[in-house]
């Protein structure tokens, strides 16, 4: 169920999905994490995203307020990409994945 009034959902584990629901943008997350990187950096990074999907995923998570999006007048233009302080009170969740992640091996593996 939607919040009428800003179209944001009213549940906040689904709030939470519709901002970090993907595969590609809790990879995202997880790169900067460690700091800004570059486009290419992330692309090289996280295995199997396209150009066109990171850049689709960048543009999502600045609009939602996750990632600043810097630009330097170069030739070619130099573009960073760093969590805001929204994006890096995210790190307790991705923090929470890993964990549970390195669980699951020990009980499948």
């Amino acid at each position: 169920m939607k919040n009428s009034n800003d179209n944001v959902p009213l549940c906040p584990v689904e709030i939470t999905l519709a901002l970090i629901g993907s595969k590609w943008k809790i990879l995202i997350l997880r790169e900067l994490l460690h700091g800004t990187k570059r486009f290419n950096q992330l692309l090289k990074c996280i295995n199997g995203i396209s150009q066109k999907v990171l850049t689709q995923q960048l543009r999502s998570m600045e609009k939602d307020g996750l990632v600043i999006r810097k630009v330097y007048p170069e030739v070619p233009p130099k573009v960073e990409y760093t969590l805001t302080e929204l994006g890096l009170s995210l790190k307790p969740i991705l923090d929470a994945m890993y964990e549970w992640g390195e669980r699951y091996k020990k009980i499948k593996g």
